[in-house]
């Protein structure tokens, strides 16, 4: 598994969304796009920070970012989740786990003092160009919105 790196282009993938249609990261060149992953829908953290990126959509997408949050979960547990927390950006269910793989993000971690396999949360900031401009690999859940634009506020 090959680790990315800032400056590496970002891999494109099609997957589905919560709606079942094909999502095409292509789509999305010309903008910068706020690739997040994370582990499960409706867990504690993983709320937390889908709430963080709801809160903070307007001001995210006025600065340029389109929100995508890709989980092995799938297309109707995605629903279901948008639908409960009011959540306004695409969800995409990598069931297979494709995505996550190609973006190295699939593998052992620590989860309670054990070592499992799983999604390693992380956020990935792709430039206009599809070229990758900032990793999150410690990201407050919490706040996570506000750590991306204090970020992009002090690159600007």
């Amino acid at each position: 598994m090959k680790e990315l790196k800032i400056g590496d282009i970002a891999p494109q993938f099609e997957a589905p969304n919560q709606d079942g249609e094909i999502f095409s990261l292509a789509s999305l060149r010309g903008g910068r796009v706020i690739l997040y992953f994370y582990p499960k829908d409706n867990t504690p953290g993983c709320t937390l920070e889908a709430k963080s990126l709801q809160e903070g959509l307007a001001e995210l997408s006025a600065a340029g970012f389109t929100v995508i949050g890709v989980s092995p979960d799938s297309e109707r547990s995605h629903c279901n989740f948008r639908a409960k927390h009011s959540l306004e950006f695409t969800l995409i269910a990598d069931t297979d786990k494709a995505v996550a793989e190609a973006y190295g993000v699939y593998g052992e971690k620590k989860m309670m003092g054990r070592v499992v396999m799983g999604i390693r949360r992380t956020t990935f900031i792709i430039d206009p160009d599809g070229n990758i401009e900032k990793i999150f690999t410690k990201v407050n859940t919490k706040e996570h919105h506000k750590q991306i634009l204090s970020w992009f506020a002090e690159k600007e």
